[in-house]
């Protein structure tokens, strides 16, 4: 329990103090011009308060990440309380806030023209392509579940085909009309939803005496998987995740005043830590060991049949329909959320202004045409590559979010130390996961190291050349 409650200490803590610094090392101006007032367009660009901001956010990021990977992840014991803490408060966090105010200093940015400026063009095309697959693959997932999900839930037998059509309707409202208009009015109820879910089992189990145990470095995993590096791909929008960075520039587009990205983005990514932290000690307090909780998870009931049996037993009926809104309904809220993202990036691909809806038709009939045909297609494979991506997506953003610090003379360290780490988990995993080159492990390990170091030095090189060169421009510009 004390592991527990000192992982809430320290993660508040993180948004009290460490957050300060952070911002203070990007040097967050309130007295600069954002986007929403710089480029308004009643569309994308819409000034909003930063309450709104902050659970549209929240919920843009969070989904069911904070809670299936959470579950899924104490299947390897205590230790997951460490990650989540510490991966949540210097990594996710800073990923999220750093790359979350680039974007508003670059007038709302995408993450992909973020890699360019930052990485270099051909990372730029590169990412451009990957950024829109990765969106639309999101979303077009996260149709198909919840479908299946109403069409057990609502008595009335409409079949999943309805409610594929009825979801994709519902996207393809919330990526065409403003962002105030659905997504602004909606996302802060569903967002306080969530946390009253989080907050409410983590209150039944403190009160009911359940035993949390404390955090110890064995792994406890039922099927024996490696603690490293898979521990740290299952729980990723707990701690790091770089779908994050790809939804900010929705609400960077709407901040008010650079000051309030610290409430937005950073503590955002400390509230899903808070519900990731509270659904692991679910998960290893109400089933008692690993072997039980692992009888669920990774059964027929899967994370979802775990979360309805937590929610119903600690907070009887009113749990189970808290369960239910947050299974079906925070799929879909991050769902509508990326293909709004999609249509953004490839407004910016092809710099197609957004404010008159024909352009916005003309972006999203072709996007919402192949997401009818995805939705029937199964790829299951396909999904099993977006846990990998997740966090090959945060190791790019951190570069170049190093990049950004240390081309303006700040501290990159609050960002270069995370990429190193990031490196090694995405290359390791990548190289021996079975949906990947299944290698050696100890090969995989030691390469994955090896490559991080390498991309440092790399990084390293190239500042250490822009810093030449930026003092022999200034000594010639003394020199006339």
């Amino acid at each position: 329990m004390y592991t527990f409650l000192g992982g809430l200490v320290i993660l508040l803590s993180g948004f009290l103090f460490y957050s300060k610094y952070v911002e203070k090392q990007f040097g967050a101006d309130g007295s600069r011009i954002t986007p929403a007032y710089a480029s308004e367009d009643g569309v994308d660009y819409v000034q909003m308060p930063s309450w709104k901001l902050y659970f549209i956010q929240f919920l843009n990021i969070a989904g069911l990440g904070p809670i299936f990977g959470a579950i899924q992840g104490a299947l390897y014991g205590p230790v997951a309380f460490l990650w989540v803490i510490i991966g949540c408060v210097f990594g996710g966090a800073v990923h999220d806030y750093i790359s979350g105010m680039i974007s508003v200093r670059k007038n709302g940015a995408g993450l992909s023209e973020i890699h360019g400026e930052y990485l270099g063009k051909s990372v730029q095309r590169f990412m451009r392509v990957l950024t829109v697959f990765f969106s639309m693959i999101v979303g077009i997932v996260f149709i198909v579940g919840p479908a299946k999900l109403l069409s057990q839930l609502i008595p009335v037998n409409f079949g999943v085909n309805f409610w594929v059509f009825a979801i994709i309707f519902y996207y393809f409202l919330a990526t065409m009309l403003p962002i105030n208009a659905i997504i602004g009015k909606i996302y802060p109820i569903f967002g306080a939803c969530l946390l009253f879910m989080a907050i409410g089992v983590g209150g039944a189990m403190l009160f009911q005496g359940y035993n949390i145990p404390e955090v110890n470095f064995i792994n406890l995993h039922p099927s024996k998987l490696a603690m490293w590096p898979m521990m740290f791909v299952t729980i990723a929008c707990g701690a790091v995740s770089g779908f994050h960075a790809t939804q900010s520039p929705l609400v960077a587009r709407c901040l008010r005043n650079e000051k309030e990205g610290r409430t937005v983005f950073y503590g955002a990514m400390i509230s899903e830590g808070v519900v990731a932290l509270v659904w692991v000690a679910a998960g290893l307090a109400f089933y008692g060991n690993t072997t039980n909780l692992g009888q669920i998870v990774l059964g027929k009931a899967g994370p979802a049949g775990a979360v309805f049996e937590i929610t119903k037993s600690l907070l009887g009926p009113i749990g189970s329909v808290i369960a239910i809104i947050g299974i079906v309904v925070c799929p879909i809220t991050t769902g509508d959320t990326a293909f709004r993202s999609a249509r953004i990036l490839l407004a910016e691909m092809f710099k197609y202004p957004q404010g008159k809806i024909k352009n916005r038709l003309t972006l999203a009939i072709p996007m919402f045409v192949i997401a009818i045909f995805f939705t029937f297609v199964d790829f299951p494979i396909l999904w099993r590559y977006m846990s990998f991506l997740t966090q090959a997506f945060a190791m790019v953003t951190l570069w170049a979010c190093s990049v950004y610090l240390y081309k303006n003379s700040k501290n990159h360290w609050i960002t270069t130390l995370p990429a190193i780490f990031m490196s090694a988990v995405s290359v390791s995993y990548i190289l021996q996961a079975q949906e990947g080159f299944r290698l050696n492990p100890t090969f995989s390990n030691v390469t994955g190291v090896v490559v991080s170091v390498a991309f440092f030095v790399l990084f390293y090189v190239k500042m250490k050349y822009y810093s030449n060169a930026s003092s022999s421009d200034t000594v010639k510009e003394s020199a006339i």
